[in-house]
Formats: structure tokens, C-alpha cells, sequence
């Protein structure tokens, strides 16, 4: 699909850009230190996969309960994942709430396509002022969609009236990036704040 020169759009992804996501920060706790027996359970029991299909629309409390009945006897961590998520955010990427506000100073649309639980984000945002700041946003648990899925993007442009190459979609992995660009998004990969202010000025957004 053909993209226009300069986007005048961004659309941010939330878990790596602007928020800090890990569930590390909860498990060292959990695991008092054990780095090996830790990485075992989150590659093995609370696996990245698994957590997907959460992302994706299922609800916790299903996913908890089928897990620990595979695993009963880790079933007290496999609960932590859910009723101690907030741990695993310690806070915010640094400066890119900043550059979101600076757009929406400008006047400029800011919307969002994460792949989030509803529920979480749901807490997160009574967290961070910055997620309730966007002008439209898809979530993958509302709308059973995941990045980098084509629909996933194409549903923030159809409800939006957007045109893909009038974005520029902002994301920590690399997959999800190329996704947007499939659609004809312009499409950068977010490696920190200060980057992500030069790719803007280079569109000339900021």
C-alpha cells in the first residue's frame, strides 16, 4: 500500500514504550533471588504464551484456574501472576509520556494499538494519567485481535477513519513493527525516548 511522505499520526503501543512491563520484577521476590529456578517457571509454567491468550481475550480467572490444575503445586505463583500484576510495572519507560503530551500540545491525534488484557490496562491506566491521553485506541482482549495481525491495525484505522500511510505506529518489537507497515503504516521500532524524538522530528511531527 502507498504511504504518504510526512505522517501527521502517531500510534503508540503501551508494554515496552510507554509503560515498563516485566514479570521478573515480581518473581525475583517470589523466588527470593533463585534467577534459575525462576526462569524455569516463566519458561515452563507462566509461560510468554500463555500470557498471550490473555492478551488476546481470556479471562484470567480461567487461565489461572486451568493452569494450576496442570500445576497445582505452584499454584500460589501461578495466582501471584494475576493478583500481584501491578508489580510487574514498576513505573514508566522514561520521557515518552512526555512526547505524547508534547504531540497533544501540538494539536495533533494520538491514538494506541496494544496488545493488553482488558482488566490490566484497565488497572494500569488508573496508574498512568498518559494511558487515558489517546484519542482512540484498540486492545487486543476487547477486540480478540493480537499484533502483528494486519486486522489488529486495520481496526484502529476503519473505526478511527484513519489512512494508513497518514501514521506513524510506534512499538518495542520488531515483529509488530513490520506489521504496521504491511498495512502501509509508516512504522518506527522504539528503542528509548530520545530516538523516538528524532524519528518524529525526521517526519516532522515534533
Amino acid at each position: 500500500m502507498p504511504r504518504s511522505a510526512d505522517p501527521s499520526i502517531a500510534v503508540f503501543d503501551i508494554g515496552g514504550v510507554l509503560i515498563d512491563w516485566n514479570p521478573r520484577y515480581l518473581y525475583r521476590k517470589l523466588f527470593a533471588e533463585d534467577t534459575a529456578a525462576m526462569e524455569e517457571f516463566l519458561a515452563t509454567v507462566c509461560t510468554p504464551d500463555w500470557n498471550l491468550q490473555q492478551d488476546a481475550g481470556r479471562p484470567w480467572k480461567e487461565a489461572v484456574e486451568e493452569l494450576s490444575a496442570r500445576h497445582p503445586e505452584k499454584a500460589e505463583l501461578i495466582a501471584a501472576y494475576d493478583l500481584e500484576w501491578d508489580e510487574m510495572v514498576p513505573g514508566p519507560i522514561p520521557d515518552t509520556a512526555d512526547i505524547v503530551w508534547d504531540l497533544k500540545r501540538r494539536g495533533q491525534k494520538v491514538y494506541c494499538i496494544t496488545n493488553f488484557s482488558v482488566d490490566k490496562l484497565d488497572r494500569a491506566r488508573r496508574r498512568f494519567d498518559v494511558l487515558n491521553a489517546f484519542d482512540g485506541i484498540v486492545v487486543s482482549g476487547e477486540v480478540r485481535l493480537l499484533k502483528p495481525d494486519p486486522a489488529i491495525y486495520r481496526r484502529l484505522l476503519d473505526d478511527h477513519g484513519l489512512s494508513a500511510g497518514d501514521t506513524l505506529f510506534i512499538d518495542d518489537v520488531e515483529k509488530n513493527v513490520e506489521g504496521a507497515r504491511h498495512v502501509g503504516m509508516h512504522a518506527v521500532r522504539f528503542t528509548d525516548a530520545g530516538s523516538l524524538r528524532r524519528d518524529l522530528a525526521r517526519y516532522g511531527m515534533l
